[in-house]
Formats: C-alpha cells, structure tokens, sequence
C-alpha cells in the first residue's frame, strides 16, 4: 500500500473501489446527527485508516481530495493489532479490505475457505472492527464478483462497500464522505432511541412513585402535589400514599430518602410499596415502621442512605387520628375560624436506617369536624428567601399556608399555590424534591 507523500505535489486521479451505482451525495445524508467523534459539523479534514495486508498486491489509495479540496489524510494497517493502535480518534473513517483474516494472512471467498468453517460467513474480521471501532464509519472492499457478501457486510455494520475493481479517486472521496455523514445519523438516532426508552424507563418509575390513592368508601378528599428538584428530572427520592382499609381507618403517609436521583427514587416507590403492604396487612404506628426500617436497611445501596417518614391513621369517624414521626416534619391543621398549626412533634422517633432497634411512639391528636391535613417534604421548607442565606422554614410555610387560606384557597388550589410561592420566595426552581398532601374533611 502507498502512502501520500508529504510534498506539494498535484493529486494523482487514480482508481478507488467504489460501485458506481451508488454515487450518493453527501447533502443525503441528513444534519440531524451528531457526530461519532468529536465534532458537531463535519470536519474539516478526514482521516482514513486503510487496514489491508498486502501492500504490494495491486491496493493502491492514491492522496485524495474531498469536495471541498480538503486532501483526505491516509494511515495504513496490515493486521488488526495495528489497527487498534492507529486507531486514534481522530479517524474518521475504515477501509476494510474483507480478505483479511483475523491472523492477517489475505485469501478469498473460496469454496475452500468455505469447506473449511461452514459456520463462517466471511465477516469474522468485519465484526471485529466494528468492535474496536464501534464510533467509526467503516467502508468494506472486495471483488465485484463477491457482491453478496459485500451487501452482507452492510448489514452487519458497514455503512457501505467497494468494489476493487473499479477504482476511482472522485468517487472514493464522495463514499468516504457519505460513510462519515451517515455514521453520525446512524449514532444520532440510536442515541435518541436510547434517550426515549431511559425517559420511557424513568416515566414508569414515576407512575409508581406517584401513586393512586386507595380512598373508595371514604368522605375525605385528597389532593397532592409532586416537583422533582433536579432540572428536567422525572423521578426524585420522595414519596407518598394514602389507603383505606375494611375497617374504616384512614392511613397516609410521606417520605423522602436522602438524596434525589434514580436510585433513591427506586428506594422510595419499594419503601411505599411496603408500606401499602404492611397497613393493608394490618400493622400500624411502631410496629410498621420498624419493618420499614429492616426493609430499607435491605436495599438500601450504603450504610448512610436513611429515610424521613411520617403516617397518619385516621379514625373511622374522622374525628381522631395516630400520629407517628420518624425524623419528618410535623404536618400542619387547618379548622374553620383558626389558624393553621402544626401538629405536636415532640417524642417523635429519628429516621428509618440512622438507630438500630428504634422506637417511633404513636401520638393521639383530636382533629375535630372539619379540617385540613397537610403533610409535606422538607423540599418545600428549605428554599430560600430572596437573595439571602434564611430559608422559608416551618414558621414561614404556615404563615404562607395561612396568608392563602385567607384567600379562601382550598385543594389542589391551595397546594398548587404553596408550592409556586416557596419557588417564587426562592429565586427559581427548588434544588430539593417536593411532595405535599392535602387531606380535608367537611363535617355534616
């Protein structure tokens, strides 16, 4: 195989393998894509390493230009081993002559060759490079009498092949192109396949993340509203529910595991999981959620992933609820003709997963007639306000809940309101994950 020489002389037109049924222009092959390597817009010169091992057997690749006068840079392989190590990223392309075997040695599609690994369909090589080169277009080079495999090979991962018998330099240049243009479409697309099936993946997180509340047979009304704290993130470490079980009672409950990715989301919807489980089994107040705890200290990924939890259980009449607190804010009441207040937190337990054999005590609180119930995340407390370094706090968020049931904001209103307020108080969007949830009762 000859090299292009390093002086200034005139290109030589010489015969390149290229199939002259296929002159594809480069304008074909889309600019949606991004590129395989390192550039966004095509570059501005191309390198192509030629891997072929018998540079004295009639493959010569002449300097070549491309169409934009730009002389197409060549580096030479005889065996697969130098191959990978010129294979740097800054080639944009291979030329792979389909004689080569994996040792190096060059033969044809003969019936002997063929008689000898019938499992073998001539492509053993051609696969191997596209492992090594999995970011790079590839160009495949046989005889026009070898034109099946040829296609073949296009089907296995060649953007495209030549034929070595019909050689020329214009029309090489224009394929090496191509080969370059559509391995970026190629690489686009199937990043954009995979960026819709993590979104698909993440969406059905998310369903059981947030999930449909079990309240049929109740007459309290349920709202709740759910704001990943990651930019454009679908999933986050919060979580909630809220069951109604044969006898009557009321549960809910909400958490947050430390942290806000996909791994604490995944944590949190198998904590909810097991928490619908175990209150619709029957257990309740401390009992639940030192199970909880043994199931979160399961599949937690590390020792230091801990789990804020609170749950309510509502009597039956709705007059009475038991209240337990594992390292959570306590949640806030709201009654006609009084302001709203947080519910009594004293003697609540620590978070699931900090203290081995711990105990979470159950408090009776009297809720009355009519009320509201909101439990929420540490999310929507711990934004800031305004440019300083306070964060709106337990104190600001009931006087905020308070300012907005004055103006007779009840429901999803008033949740929804709550929450573009921290967000607004903060400056933009909250870095935390927020989950809230509004539970109300209207006697009669």
């Amino acid at each position: 195989m000859s090299a292009p020489s390093g002086g200034g002389k005139e290109p030589e037109t010489m015969a390149v393998p290229v199939p002259r049924q296929r002159e594809i222009p480069v304008a074909e092959s889309g600019a949606a894509a991004a590129p395989p390597v390192t550039a966004t817009a095509p570059p501005a010169s191309l390198t192509l390493l030629v891997i072929e091992d018998d540079p004295a057997g009639g493959l010569t690749v002449p300097e070549i230009l491309d169409a934009d006068g730009h002389r197409i840079r060549l580096r030479s392989a005889r065996n697969l081993t130098e191959a990978a190590r010129l294979l740097t990223p800054d080639v944009h392309c291979v030329l792979l002559d389909l004689g080569l075997t994996p040792s190096g040695t060059a033969t044809g599609a003969s019936a002997a060759s063929a008689d000898a690994d019938a499992e073998d369909d001539g492509l053993t090589v051609l696969r191997q490079v596209l492992r090594i080169a999995p970011r790079h277009a590839v160009l495949v080079l046989t005889s026009e009498a070898d034109a099946d495999r040829a296609a073949e090979a296009v089907r296995v991962g060649a953007q495209d092949f030549l034929f070595r018998d019909e050689l020329d330099g214009r029309l090489l240049s224009r394929a090496i192109r191509y080969a370059v243009e559509r391995k970026r479409a190629d690489t686009a697309q199937y990043k954009l396949a995979e960026s819709k099936l993590r979104a698909q993946e993440n969406a059905r997180l998310e369903r059981g993340l947030l999930p449909t509340p079990l309240l049929e047979g109740s007459d309290l009304r349920f709202a709740a509203r759910y704001r990943p704290g990651r930019s454009r993130a679908l999933l986050g470490g919060d979580f909630y529910d809220a069951v109604r079980t044969p006898d009557g009672t009321v549960h809910a409950m909400i958490g947050d595991v430390c942290g806000h990715g996909p791994d604490e989301a995944a944590l949190g919807v198998e904590l909810r999981i097991a928490w619908r489980a175990l209150t619709l089994a029957g257990l309740c107040g401390d009992d639940l959620l030192a199970t909880l705890q043994e199931v979160l200290e399961v599949e937690r990924p590390c020792e230091e992933i801990f789990a804020t939890l609170c749950t309510v259980d509502i009597s039956p009449d709705g007059r009475r609820a038991g209240l337990c607190l594992a390292g959570h804010p306590a949640p806030l009441i709201s009654r006609p003709g009084r302001r709203a207040q947080l519910l009594p937190y004293e003697n609540s337990g620590p978070a699931l997963g900090l203290l081995p054999r711990a105990r979470w005590p159950r408090r009776q609180v009297d809720l009355g007639g009519t009320w509201s119930l909101m439990l929420y995340t540490d999310g929507l407390i711990e934004g800031r306000i305004g440019d300083g370094r306070e964060r709106l706090g337990q104190d600001g968020m009931v006087e905020m809940i308070n300012r907005h049931l004055e103006r007779g904001l009840t429901g999803e209103g008033l949740l929804e309101a709550s929450v573009t307020e921290a967000r607004r108080l903060n400056g933009g969007e909250l870095t935390d994950d927020v989950a809230v949830v509004l539970l109300s009762r209207a006697a009669g």
